[in-house]
């Protein structure tokens, strides 16, 4: 049964789905780093909202961690690369909140436009101040939109709703997604210079840090008012204080700051600023979506493999897996035949070649090209699977390629890989056999059909006779039984191919004998 943690506050409905799934649930909020890493070992998934933070001496210490779910949007409290590089799925959940999160937007941007809570507390005090709280309308004024994303765009909508002009500046953004919202998409400058009210909705990255720089904020149209219900650090709170009090800017409303808890800053003595303690999410609604969301992933992902909303490898979704599970098998084992053919006298892998036909052509070759990586690469690397081999691939300098050919194929399916190091490249293609069951049809342009054997030996030869007797000899001197012999060749006394399944692992001294037969070019054990 796999082991899930649960180390901060969730919903009881997660707790109830993980049992409901099978999985054992231990809840153990507010625990010190010390004493989650004490315990981390022993579980297949961690279930987080912002409180854990997962850090790579976290992770060192997390020896069967296989997935980590995020309870929300933001992952700023989990090392991803880290995670990756220990081959660790982390999800989260980009829409449990996303209109909780957008409505908060839109009631801080109204709050600040009629200055709601200077009011409230001014009447509570026994004030009667009305000509002091003159407010500004919604209707007619540009939104700049800084993240028309998944949140940025229901803003938008409830925007377009108020009747106010709408200006986005996205760079994945397309013309044609922002005509269907009623927004105009502009550049970062323009839409500086012409919004009345800025909402930001986009993650904290290297390119978004201080995206409402000092330099920025110089360039905003004079009497803004700012609404930041994303991430800390996206406006340098510093400038924003300065131009709040220079009246360059109207006002500013902070759901989030650049260091949470935010239990002090010179903002919270301005009048003009609104500010709520990181509550974007926290509604009973969103709350309850999060979690059953962050554990329906998790539970997929354990119990079946299936992959949704990762940030750190592809996504299969639960109805696909299944479907997708035999292509996985055959992309893993061809890279697997591949990875184990490659010899350092040849040098490194400095390109990969993927091609798809038939069936695979027309299925998510990103989890497909992942497993194949992970095959190629686990004889070469330690701790390689799907989740960390594209990135171990690319940080080795390795160029890869996928080709979908839309054709027909002498096979329902067929999987091609072309592995070049330094001074050649091999080919090795498979299909499924049945639909199910993976099979070698062809390697280094040789027709050869073979079953993955758990023991395998791979023989490069010239087609000459005498081969087979002289190899079945020796294996029999071992006392290694045969299971299945295959061959295959380019031409008649030419190269050849023998590709044979063994009962157990060959000895060094029969591989030797073998590898000195006059024959042969090349003998290598492999073993799936």
């Amino acid at each position: 049964m796999p082991k899930v943690l649960i180390s901060d506050q969730l919903s009881p409905a997660a707790i109830d789905v993980f049992k409901q799934r099978g999985i054992e649930a231990v809840v153990k909020p507010g625990l010190t780093p010390a004493e989650l890493r004490a315990i981390i070992g022993a579980f297949d998934g961690l279930a987080i909202r912002s409180a854990t933070k997962v850090t790579r001496e976290l992770l060192d210490a997390a020896t069967n961690l296989k997935v980590i779910g995020r309870a929300g949007i933001g992952i700023d409290n989990v090392d991803v690369k880290s995670a990756t590089a220990r081959g660790v799925v982390v999800m989260n959940t980009p829409y449990g909140n996303a209109i909780t999160t957008a409505e908060h937007a839109i009631g801080l941007m109204f709050a600040l436009a009629r200055q709601l809570p200077e009011a409230s507390a001014s009447t509570k005090a026994g004030k009667w101040e009305k000509n002091r709280f003159m407010g500004v309308e919604l209707t007619n004024k540009t939104l700049g939109l800084i993240g028309a994303g998944n949140i940025g765009s229901i803003v938008a909508d409830r925007a377009v709703g108020l009747k106010m002009r709408v200006v986005a500046y996205d760079p994945y953004l397309t013309e044609a997604r922002a005509t269907v919202l009623g927004i105009e998409k502009v550049e970062l400058d323009t839409l500086l210079a012409r919004a009345d009210f800025i909402t930001l909705h986009t993650p904290l990255t290297e390119q978004t840090r201080n995206i409402l720089s000092r330099e920025n904020l110089a360039k905003t149209k004079k009497g803004v008012r700012i609404v930041n219900c994303a991430r800390g650090g996206l406006i340098d709170e510093t400038a924003l204080y300065d131009a709040l009090q220079s009246g360059h800017v109207a006002g500013a409303a902070l759901d989030v700051f650049e260091v949470e808890p935010a239990t002090a800053s010179p903002l919270f003595a301005l009048e003009n600023v609104v500010c709520t303690p990181h509550l974007g999410a926290a509604t009973t609604e969103a709350q309850e979506n999060v979690a059953l969301q962050v554990a329906e992933q998790i539970s997929d992902f354990l119990l079946t493999g299936a992959v949704t909303n990762a940030v750190n490898m592809a996504s299969v979704s639960a109805e696909d897996a299944p479907r997708l599970k035999p292509y996985m098998q055959l992309c893993q084992l061809l890279g697997s035949f591949a990875g184990q053919l490659t010899e350092a006298r040849h040098g490194v892998i400095t390109k990969v070649g993927i091609e798809y036909e038939g069936a695979a052509a027309h299925l998510n070759h990103r989890p497909l090209s992942a497993a194949l990586f992970a095959g190629l690469l686990a004889p070469m690397m330690e701790g390689v699977n799907m989740v960390n081999a594209p990135v171990f691939a690319r940080d080795h300098g390795i160029d890869m390629s996928e080709t979908v050919h839309d054709r027909d194929s002498e096979y329902q399916t067929l999987v091609r890989i072309s592995v070049t190091t330094g001074d050649q490249t091999r080919t090795v293609s498979g299909t499924l056999f049945g639909g199910a069951k993976p099979r070698l049809v062809e390697v280094k342009g040789i027709k050869v059909e073979a079953d993955f054997g758990r023991h395998m030996l791979y023989v490069t030869n010239q087609d000459k006779p005498g081969f087979i007797a002289r190899c079945s000899a020796i294996l029999a001197e071992k006392n290694i039984n045969i299971a299945t012999f295959h061959l295959g060749r380019a031409s008649e006394g030419g190269d050849a191919v023998c590709l044979i399944s063994i009962d157990e692992t060959l000895p060094e001294a029969a591989l030797v004998a073998i590898r000195a037969l006059p024959q042969v070019m090349q003998a290598t054990q492999l073993a799936f």
